[in-house]
């Protein structure tokens, strides 16, 4: 590991660390019986041993759409687009494996494939929107995508109380359950999914070699670097922009429906959890990199599932898995920019020296 990348990666770690012993300190607790709360309420203690197999399954079953929406986040990043629309594709991948669920009746195994490519699809063109607007209109991916997002959500309130409402029932709380084929095959009594672990696994890794070793990749870089010196040496620079849109669409559709047909087997309004923000952070802190993607978006799903048990045995308020994530926030940002300072500073010292 070099230099960079250990201070952009472990000291936002130490940071987080400290500061919240530091908190918790200060608040008569024991900084390590939160840890061990956490830790026994998603994967058990010892880890994978005592935990029963429900809470290993919720968190391997949250860890697959962070996972995803932050492999197809790295697509984008790299292609130099802020994909904040990324919330609205998973919730349009939501919405089309929902329709599949409801409305369609053939054998099991067709059903769960035509969900996922009709979640996959959905993702895919809502960011195509997002790159159309950004190409031919000139929006901002930002703002096109923020927008798109309060659209998608929209879109899914709408469908809960009104065309596919619960009978009889005025409720937002999602819709009535999918019927049992057209949900992932899980294991025992939890929700966990060989299929969809399997999924983002391969997306992973798919993204991995995109850009180890694929000139398609190695252009994609390009363009993300230098979109003016990439059209002048030829890339069709919109074109490369529409598809990292796709593929990182693609990616979050399948984010969410793990979501709709994975986990909570019907569609409801948070059907997102806000992970596609969520995966900003995990791309962040893994610079880029795929292999680190994995850990980092299970750390996450670890303070998801376990950080409820914080109100329940040691009296803490449940917000304080948000309270890390937020300072694990701002330590990433003081790792990214202490690694930008020495990288200026060693720019300004190996020009110093060519020019004596």
């Amino acid at each position: 590991m070099t230099r960079t990348r250990m201070t952009t990666v472990l000291l936002p770690i130490l940071v987080v660390l400290g500061s919240m012993a530091v908190l918790l300190l200060l608040a008569g607790t024991n900084p390590w019986d939160p840890v061990r709360t956490i830790v026994e309420g998603s994967i058990g203690w010892p880890p994978f041993e005592g935990g029963s197999g429900r809470k290993v399954g919720d968190t391997f079953m949250l860890w697959v759409p962070i996972a995803l929406a932050s492999a197809g986040l790295i697509v984008t990043f790299n292609a130099g687009m802020w994909n904040i629309g990324i919330e609205g594709q998973i919730i349009m991948g939501a919405i089309a494996a929902a329709f599949v669920a409801r409305e369609v009746s053939v054998s099991r195994p067709l059903l769960i494939l035509l969900a996922i490519l009709a979640g996959a699809a959905g993702g895919m063109l809502w960011g195509l929107l997002v790159g159309v607007l950004r190409t031919a209109g000139g929006v901002n991916e930002i703002f096109g995508g923020l927008g798109l997002d309060f659209v998608a959500l929209s879109i899914t309130t709408y469908l809960i109380i009104g065309p596919w409402a619960r009978s009889g029932v005025a409720s937002t709380s999602g819709t009535n359950p999918f019927p049992d084929d057209a949900l992932l095959p899980s294991l025992g009594g939890s929700k966990l999914s060989p299929l969809a672990i399997a999924i983002a696994v391969v997306a992973l890794l798919g993204v991995w070699m995109l850009f180890r070793g694929t000139l398609y990749g190695l252009k994609l870089k390009a363009v993300g670097r230098n979109r003016p010196s990439s059209f002048l040496m030829g890339i069709p620079t919109n074109r490369y922009l529409l598809g990292s849109f796709m593929i990182c669409g693609a990616l979050a559709g399948l984010a969410g429906t793990s979501q709709a047909i994975g986990f909570h087997h019907k569609l409801i309004p948070a059907i997102s959890g806000n992970f596609g923000f969520l995966a900003i952070l995990v791309v962040l802190l893994a610079r880029f990199q795929p292999v680190w993607v994995a850990p980092i978006s299970f750390f996450f799903a670890m303070i998801a599932v376990g950080s409820p048990g914080l109100s329940l045995r040691l009296d803490l308020h449940g917000s304080l898995g948000g309270v890390l994530q937020g300072v694990l926030v701002l330590s990433a940002m003081l790792g990214l920019g202490w690694a930008a300072y020495l990288a200026r500073r060693r720019a300004t010292a190996a020009a110093e020296s060519s020019n004596e």
